[in-house]
């Protein structure tokens, strides 16, 4: 009787429980699509992270640069070497520790001894400006005058012949070229700036290769060189073998060349240093914790999370991800709610019209309960044919943001003293040395199924509202109401 009753019921009142169901289906749709949206720039916002820190990584330490002492010069300089020749060709490597001062490689383990933490490892990075190029040595002309003499000079002498000598042609043409430069620890990669990276051709480094010339470089850089496994290059007059070809495993590497960490203390003058120390926390949960652990433990270094690296993304994608996160879930919650009040309305105005009807039913002896759960039951349907429309919608918009992929840009500014880039970016990523990167990011819309039993459960939501106040105004009727309104 319920289900037929029920059937009658909403085919005679099609226009009405279409409306009602599109009200709700709209604001479904909406919640759908804000989530998504939203997944998505979580996403993009953790590519970006992950460029920096490398997979894995939970924070960084390092130490903020000191102040130059008063007279010194921090930039590079080159000392070129005076030759006899006329055509010299000249090379030189000026290499540079980049993204604050140095830190004792003891630290390493002392960071890796603090509680919270599984695991430690020191990298150190470095920035190479390599100058080449050759002088040409000009050649000294003397000018002749026409006349038999010159007047000389103070002493009223006078000369013959020529005139003052005169240097003509020469000069110089150099090229220069500077690279980042990153030490890995090749006993522990699976944590460090190698580990955001896949090798594409070639191997990684071995355990044994603790001090061998051996060198991975990104595949930018390996392209733009023309690298390939097996290739040479010098760094200060030392030859490094390449072993491997990498690539980012997402957005950009701000890292050019990875040699065993040995090596690059040994090109940097930076014996038993490191720049960047990498921190894995055993529990995700607790990275506030063991921030506040090694600060207090560790004095004079800067602890750098992923929530830090965050506020310091700027562009497009945090713009979009702020208007998501405020505006599209406020509007979502606002035409939601006018969605329930809509569909409130109409089912109490539907009820209203119903006095004959429901009065009739009592007066042959139904119940106010059953009357209630006739009414609270054809909202529930028109609840979920909404529900079903959201989704259908929801769907659609979110795979159209897929489809279309916008890009959006993530500027990585400075933190403000904090050491090492992170992902062994040599002041690449934030507290790098005046350092902004900008890279892109394409947009999707993931609809996870949180996100469906959220739309169904407002759904259910919907019809319960409206079936409440519509079964309340039809629970207060009587027989007598029907008798007063027949004519």
């Amino acid at each position: 009787m319920f289900g037929i009753y029920l059937k009658r019921e909403l085919g005679r009142r099609k226009k009405a429980a279409l409306v009602i169901a599109l009200g709700l289906a709209l604001g479904i749709a909406l919640v759908i699509t804000v989530n998504s949206v939203s997944a998505g720039m979580t996403q993009a916002q953790d590519k970006v992270l992950k460029s920096l820190y490398g997979l894995g990584t939970d924070m960084t330490v390092t130490k903020a640069q000191s102040a130059p002492k008063a007279g010194s010069s921090q930039g590079p300089n080159f000392k070129f070497d005076a030759k006899q020749s006329s055509k010299t060709k000249q090379s030189s490597d000026r290499v540079m520790t980049q993204g604050g001062q140095a830190l004792k490689s003891s630290l390493v383990e002392k960071v890796a001894a603090q509680q919270g933490v599984a695991n430690a490892v020191g990298a150190l990075s470095l920035n190479v400006t390599k100058v080449d190029g050759s002088f040409t040595q000009g050649k000294a002309q003397s000018s002749t005058s026409g006349s038999g003499g010159q007047q000389g000079g103070p002493g009223g002498g006078t000369s013959s012949g020529g005139g003052q000598p005169q240097v003509q042609g020469g000069g110089a043409s150099f090229d220069v070229n500077s690279y980042s430069v990153a030490g890995v620890d090749v006993t522990d990669q699976e944590l460090g700036p190698l580990a955001a990276m896949k090798i594409t051709s070639g191997r990684t480094f071995t355990a044994s290769q603790t001090n061998a010339k051996v060198a991975v470089v990104s595949k930018s850089y390996a392209k733009s060189k023309k690298y390939k496994v097996g290739s040479t290059f010098k760094i200060s007059g030392t030859k490094y073998t390449v072993i491997g070809i990498a690539t980012p495993d997402s957005s950009e590497s701000t890292t050019d060349v990875y040699l065993p960490l040995k090596q690059a203390q040994t090109l940097g003058d930076a014996k038993n240093k490191v720049t960047t120390i990498y921190v894995k926390a055993t529990d995700s949960q607790q990275i506030a914790a063991v921030k506040k652990t090694i600060q207090q433990n560790i004095s004079g270094t800067t602890v750098t999370t992923s929530s830090d690296l965050a506020s310091t993304v700027s562009g497009s994608l945090s713009t979009a991800s702020d208007l998501a996160t405020s505006v599209g879930k406020w509007l979502s919650v606002a035409v939601l709610a006018a969605a329930f009040l809509v569909a409130a309305l109409l089912t109490s105005s539907a009820v209203s019209r119903r006095v004959r009807e429901f009065g009739t039913l009592k007066a042959l002896g139904w119940p106010s309960r059953r009357v209630t759960r006739q009414v609270v039951g054809e909202s529930m349907v028109n609840g979920l044919i909404g529900g079903a429309l959201g989704i259908a919608l929801g769907l659609a918009a979110a795979y159209t943001v897929t489809a279309i992929s916008p890009k959006l840009t993530a500027q990585l500014g400075s933190t403000g003293g904090m050491g090492g880039g992170p992902g062994g970016a040599p002041g690449g990523g934030p507290g790098g040395q005046a350092s902004q990167n900008t890279m892109e990011i394409a947009l999707s819309a993931p609809v996870s199924l949180t996100t469906i039993a959220l739309a169904v459960g407002l759904a259910v939501t919907g019809g319960l509202i409206a079936g409440a106040m519509g079964g309340w105004r039809a629970s207060r009727m009587r027989p007598a109401d029907a008798l007063r309104s027949v004519s």
